[in-house]
């Protein structure tokens, strides 16, 4: 009996770890980011038996683009699609985009129905559409207002010529910490100092979707960040009141909880996993 019991249960271990090599996260940053946003959350998923892929956007990161030459969001969210399409036909992912990473996740949700599992966001863009109202505007832009005009909160770019728009921006290095991480540990705002490049503004406002039914079958998550300055709580509030999601959860943290409540991000994100049956 003993032998039997230990034999079975070898079996389930077995059985519960394939399971979980099976579920694969594809985390995805925001504006200005990378890959390395998500250092923490992916060592603990992995050392959980997850599979994790953290993606570069095109000129984000490590990627050699240019940002200031990018113009369009498809061209920006190339290499979410590109790795999309790559996967089987019948293999699945969780996508969980952060900020701007949100557009990135509903453009793969309306192209790949099919091959996302759940759509997680944190603290992110959540529009059906994209950018198609003023409204749409309002609530999926940060309003950076009260810490100063453009020209003092950004460094920008000019890829169209000093005459026209700024292409491409990211926040002054001394305003870094006190909007995107007063929350978070000093070693990883520093971190991000020296790894932040200018994000492709004029390609994320690009972001516009074709309306299908394909992205209303992928469920979706939002973690709600209650202290962001970035993607302000009202913000925030606006766009699940828009766009109902599954369920909502909040996070008190800044805009950047995988470095300010890394443990508690990991938490809800297998929790909203293992709601919809995800996880296993």
């Amino acid at each position: 009996m003993g032998e039997e019991y230990f034999v079975e249960t070898e079996k389930m271990k077995l059985v519960e770890k394939e399971e979980l090599s099976q579920t694969h996260f594809v985390l995805v940053h925001g504006i200005s980011g990378g890959g390395w946003c998500w250092y923490k959350i992916k060592s603990l998923m992995e050392i959980s038996g997850y599979k994790v892929t953290c993606l570069d956007l095109k000129g984000a990161g490590i990627h050699p683009a240019d940002p200031t030459t990018l113009l369009s969001f498809d061209d920006y969210n190339e290499p979410l699609i590109d790795f999309l399409s790559s996967l089987p036909e019948n293999e699945q992912v969780i996508l969980v985009g952060h900020s701007a990473g949100g557009l990135s996740v509903t453009d793969a949700t309306h192209k790949f129905p099919k091959k996302v599992r759940l759509a997680v966001y944190v603290a992110a863009t959540m529009l059906r559409t994209g950018f198609v109202t003023e409204q749409d505007v309002k609530d999926g832009i940060p309003d950076l207002s009260e810490f100063g005009e453009p020209i003092d909160v950004y460094d920008m770019g000019f890829g169209l010529g000093p005459e026209q728009p700024p292409s491409s921006a990211v926040i002054k290095r001394s305003l870094q910490r006190k909007i995107i991480y007063q929350m978070s540990p000093l070693e990883d705002s520093t971190l991000a100092a020296m790894l932040l490049r200018p994000g492709p503004i004029q390609a994320l406002k690009s972001a516009q979707f074709k309306e299908g039914e394909g992205a209303e079958k992928v469920p979706r998550i939002y973690i709600r960040t209650a202290y962001d300055r970035v993607v302000k709580p009202e913000q925030q509030d606006a766009m699940i009141k828009k766009w109902p999601p599954q369920n909502v959860y909040t996070l008190e943290s800044d805009h950047s909880p995988f470095f300010s409540a890394p443990f508690l991000l990991f938490g809800l994100i297998i929790k909203a996993a293992a709601s919809l049956g995800c996880s296993d």
